[in-house]
């Protein structure tokens, strides 16, 4: 028995015989009552302790202490910066652990091991499957992936050792990390180029084989975003039809010719096939050469004086050469001089000649008296 149990005993015997005597005292009890009071005391006793004794226990306590086995030495190292591929050639993770091992029973005639070695290679053969379908910049994501596969003790290939890893880190070296931050942007632009190169390329098939197929397409277009203007589209037909003809690299039809803003070019082949017409309408286009406009040194003339307005009857016109003469002249343009001569026929006096044949001053212009 316990000392808590005797001890329960006798505090529960003794508080009730003082109850027992404070009574008996009290109520002035006979003699004879004493000594059964205390046969009441010794009954109580033993009824309590029955009563507070714990049970008999099943098995006995010595058999049930668990026997005294050796716990399995596990020894670890530390391994650091360690390449392993990605799924990318040339962009390896670095890899850092600490490496578990527990050595294996092994029969009496094994070889010799070194744990360590085995139990490094075995981590990092589990490591390197997981690096491998990994790409470079998802160096977080398979480190997370990698404490999870390293997490457990596994036996390796040769069965002597069980092995694991803990405080796994990957990373990917800095110059790696800006190589793949460049190629990324590149690949963003490239992506964007391609699209605005196929927007415009579907913009361009559209204005081209929808829009400005023909003169009558152009309008209907030009209508269809300006439902309300009628008369704008009517005003812009010509201009449509040159835009359309530009665009399929063809002359402005016929039947919208006459509607084009800006008279379409006539050449010296063009005279006898348009009746009505003169050499002087021929358009003139200032810095470009007479072969370059469609025409002869002569008829190129004849453009720049109807620019000025002058027709081939006007009373002024071989005032004007000869002005036109002087000022070839005065900056050294003999040859263009020589031509207004021949284009006006050799009528006109040489005013850079006095009468004795010497040079004279070309005639400066008349100012108004004061």
């Amino acid at each position: 028995m316990s000392s808590g149990h005797r001890t329960m005993t006798l505090f529960v015997t003794v508080i009730l015989g003082m109850i027992l005597v404070i009574l008996g005292l009290s109520a002035d009890w006979p003699i004879w009552a004493w000594p059964t009071l205390a046969a009441l005391l010794l009954v109580v006793g033993v009824v309590t302790h029955r009563i507070l004794a714990p049970a008999p226990e099943a098995f006995p306590r010595a058999l049930l202490t668990d026997p005294d086995l050796p716990e399995p030495v596990r020894q670890e190292q530390r391994v650091a910066h360690v390449a392993l591929p990605s799924s990318v050639a040339d962009y390896d993770f670095s890899f850092s652990a600490t490496v578990r091992w527990l050595v294996l029973d092994a029969p009496e005639d094994a070889p010799y091991v070194n744990p360590a070695g085995l139990a490094i290679d075995a981590v990092l053969r589990r490591a390197r499957v997981v690096t491998a379908q990994q790409p470079p910049h998802r160096s977080a994501f398979a480190q997370h992936q990698l404490d999870g596969a390293l997490a457990t003790m596994q036996v390796d290939p040769t069965g002597r050792i069980m092995a694991m890893a803990q405080e796994v880190t990957l990373s990917l070296p800095e110059s790696d990390r800006e190589r793949l931050a460049k190629l990324a942007g590149v690949r963003k632009d490239e992506d964007v180029w391609e699209h605005e190169r196929n927007y415009e390329r579907s913009k361009r098939a559209y204005l081209g084989e929808d829009v400005l197929k023909d003169t009558g397409s152009a309008v209907v277009w030009w209508l269809s975003r300006n439902e309300q203007e009628v008369e704008g589209a009517v005003d812009r037909i010509g201009l449509l039809a040159q835009l359309s003809a530009a665009a399929n690299n063809d002359e402005v039809p016929p039947p919208f010719e006459h509607l084009v803003p800006v008279p379409r070019a006539v050449y010296a082949g063009d005279v006898a096939q348009a009746p009505g017409r003169h050499d002087w309408q021929q358009p003139f286009v200032p810095g470009r050469p007479p072969s370059q406009n469609g025409a002869q040194p002569d008829s190129t003339v004849d453009s720049f004086l109807a620019w000025f307005g002058f027709s081939p009857d006007d009373p002024d016109l071989d005032l004007f050469g000869e002005r036109l003469i002087n000022l070839a002249r005065a900056h050294d343009k003999a040859s263009v001089a020589e031509d207004l001569l021949r284009r006006f026929g050799g009528d006109l006096p040489d005013p850079c000649e006095s009468d004795n044949g010497e040079a004279a001053d070309p005639p400066q212009p008349d100012t108004p008296s004061p």
